[in-house]
C-alpha cells in the first residue's frame, strides 16, 4: 500500500488513540527458535510511528508468546487488545500477519467487528485495513462481509 492510500485512512480521532502492537508465537519452540519472526513483529512500531503515531503512544502487548491462537481462553494478551479496542482506547491493532491474531474464526470476526464500530484500523506487513469500511478488502472478513450484505461498520456509526 503506497503511503497516500495509508494517510488517507488514518484520521485524528485514530491519532488521538493509542496504537496497539498484538505479538504472539504459537508455541515456545517457535520463540526461542525463531527470533527473526519476533523481530519482525516488534519492527512493526516503525510502521505505526511513519502513520503519525509518536513512540509514546505504541502499547506493546506481548504477554501471549507460547500459546496457541486456538481460543482467545487463557489469551490475557488477546483479552486485553479486545477489550481496548471495545473501549475505544485503540486508534490502530498492529500484527505481522493479522489474520493469525486469531486462529478461531470466532474470535477473529469479534474483534473485526469491534474494530468496525470503535473506528479502529488494523496494520499487518501486508496492508492497512478500515473494517468499518465496506469496500476495504480485509484477509478473514469477506466470509462475513459479501456484497449485499449489512454493511455492519457504516451502518453503526452512521455513514452507510
Amino acid at each position: 500500500m503506497d503511503a497516500t492510500a495509508a494517510a488517507g485512512k488514518v484520521t485524528r480521532e485514530n491519532l488521538q488513540r493509542d496504537a496497539y502492537l498484538y505479538i504472539r508465537q504459537s508455541t515456545l519452540k517457535q520463540v526461542v527458535n525463531n527470533t527473526e519472526s519476533a523481530q519482525r513483529q516488534y519492527a512493526l512500531r516503525s510502521r505505526a510511528v511513519a502513520l503519525g503515531w509518536d513512540h509514546s503512544q505504541i502499547i506493546v502487548i506481548d504477554t501471549d508468546q507460547g500459546q496457541s491462537g486456538a481460543s482467545a481462553e487463557g489469551r490475557d494478551g488477546f483479552q486485553r487488545l479486545v477489550a481496548e479496542v471495545g473501549m475505544g482506547h485503540a486508534g490502530i491493532v498492529l500484527g505481522l500477519e493479522v489474520s493469525r491474531l486469531a486462529r478461531n474464526n470466532t474470535d477473529w470476526h469479534r474483534l473485526l467487528e469491534i474494530c468496525a464500530l470503535a473506528g479502529t484500523l488494523i496494520l499487518d506487513e501486508d496492508g492497512l485495513y478500515d473494517p468499518g469500511n465496506f469496500n476495504d478488502r480485509l484477509p478473514g472478513f469477506d466470509i462475513i462481509r459479501r456484497p449485499g450484505e449489512l454493511n455492519l461498520g457504516s451502518d453503526l456509526r452512521g455513514h452507510g
